[in-house]
């Protein structure tokens, strides 16, 4: 009696420091949202003050990101009997008639809209921000889509032009294409190298972003790798093999909005739990992989908007030389990054000591079993970090097809002008937090499943609230670095 009563006291307390610490938290955000600052988002420098101190807002943000793991561990929240029926729950669905129509004008659109792009990034003015090569393909195809799949689910299977355009030479053969069988060995590795050549080199490091001529040589020669590919080795290549249908699927494991095909052609909306899908392990070792370098590179972006990262270049340049020390500081990040994971996934399950039927423990299994619970926190920093830059471009893509249309010329449509500069930042800030405490309710769910006592889910879980709330710190201190000048 005197154990359970001094274990509901502690549970109390607990729940009492989080709650605290969550109406801090929520305080010092108002204070942010109301005060006057600049966006933290490609701000020119300028030494702009912060209105609530920096350490205050990193304080609060610690102490959420702890206190939620402390009570979700005392409580025993989101434990593993607790099955996937009672985080999503159907409110709507599309009939077969609905749903193909929707599906194949969706498709059509997207392709047309690609191949538009590419066209008017050849014959179009080389003005980046006049050609529907440099405002379509980066920051619209590139970001806008995934900044879809956080909300709905990934869309990109759907309509991704080159499936289409498999799927158009499969319908002309009369059967599915595919000369040989994937090989399994090869696991999400093409996506992988994909990923960290397209995304983190060549759209973060260069100026093809800005290049209409070189961003539809990219685009172009990515498409047919695809779609070369897809003829190659069947459909199971587009799932393993696109560096962006394995991002978007990944993105979209945290979406709230669960969209399902059904077998007659059909669909259903389902409202879920964030965590419920990051709580999911991954297949691969290469998808593992593939999210820390998903997690690291958005990251990467950031701070390279920060005066720290501009002075550690200009060392790495007067020692490498200008181009090569961009690769170079890049790929080191990223393999500290993936060397930092696979030891906290070595000390996590030393620390739990897993069981895990059909012997599949481990830290390699470790890290697959956790690394979905990464994917909220990559997904709130990339629509933290990339809303304002979609918004913008999806603006100008639109005045761009408009003055083709019109035969006019210069217009611009802002579609943020409605939103002040501190807002962007202030929710900036609220939608990393919130990325860490969705994967510190998905770790948990993990660790509850994973560990065969409570006592060992607490002890695995424990190494991961500590790099989670290293990373919360690290990752607004990258968001305010050009606040603060």
């Amino acid at each position: 009696m005197d154990r359970e009563r001094g274990r509901n006291r502690l549970r109390r307390a607990a729940r009492l420091a989080v709650q605290r610490a969550t109406v801090a938290w929520v305080a010092v955000a108002a204070l942010v949202a109301t005060a006057g600052v600049a966006s933290a988002h490609r701000l020119d420098p300028g030494g702009v003050t912060a209105p609530v101190p920096l350490p205050a807002v990193y304080a609060g943000a610690g102490v959420t990101v702890a206190g939620t793991a402390l009570w979700l561990g005392v409580a025993d929240r989101a434990d593993s009997d607790r099955g996937s029926a009672a985080d999503s729950r159907p409110f709507a669905r599309l009939s077969p008639a609905v749903a193909r129509p929707l599906a194949l004008v969706a498709r059509v659109a997207v392709l047309a809209v690609f191949a538009a792009a590419l066209v008017h990034g050849v014959v179009g003015r080389q003005v980046p921000a006049e050609n529907l090569a440099t405002v379509v393909v980066w920051p619209l195809v590139l970001k806008g889509t995934g900044l879809v799949a956080v909300v709905a689910g990934s869309p990109w299977r759907t309509i991704s032009p080159w499936e289409t355009c498999y799927d158009g030479l499969a319908a002309v053969e009369g059967r599915e294409l595919g000369l040989l069988d994937y090989p399994a060995r090869l696991g999400h590795w093409p996506a992988v190298v994909g990923f960290v050549l397209g995304v983190g080199i060549l759209e973060n490091l260069t100026l093809v972003t800005r290049d209409p001529a070189l961003t539809v040589a990219v685009a172009a020669g990515y498409a047919v790798a695809m779609i070369a590919g897809g003829v190659a080795f069947g459909r199971r290549w587009f799932a393993r093999a696109d560096a962006l249908a394995v991002l978007f699927s990944l993105l979209g494991r945290i979406a709230p909005l669960d969209v399902q095909r059904t077998d007659d052609g059909g669909a259903t909306i389902a409202v879920r739990a964030p965590w419920t899908g990051a709580a999911d392990s991954l297949e691969t070792d290469s998808l593992a992989v593939f999210v820390v370098a998903a997690l690291y590179t958005v990251s990467f972006d950031g701070f390279t908007l920060t005066r720290r990262y501009q002075s550690l270049l200009d060392d790495a340049r007067a020692a490498l030389g200008v181009g090569t020390a961009e690769v170079a500081l890049y790929l080191a990040g990223l393999c500290a990054f993936l060397a930092s994971y696979l030891l906290a996934a070595a000390v996590v399950e030393r620390a739990g000591r897993s069981t895990v039927a059909g012997g599949q423990g481990g830290p390699r299994a470790t890290a697959r079993a956790f690394g979905g619970t990464l994917v909220p926190i990559a997904a709130a920093y990339e629509v933290a970090h990339n809303y304002p830059y979609v918004a913008a471009n999806l603006g100008q893509a639109i005045a761009v097809a408009r003055d083709l249309a019109l035969g006019t010329t210069g217009g611009q449509l802002s579609l943020l002008a409605w939103l002040p500069l501190d807002a962007v930042w202030a929710s900036q800030v609220a939608l990393v937090v919130v990325g860490h405490l969705v994967a510190v309710v998905a770790a948990h769910r993990v660790a509850t499943r994973r560990f065969p006592t409570v006592a060992a889910a607490r002890r695995g879980h424990a190494p991961l609230v500590v790099v989670m709330v290293g990373y919360t710190l690290v990752s607004l201190w990258i968001v305010s670095r050009p606040v603060v000048g």
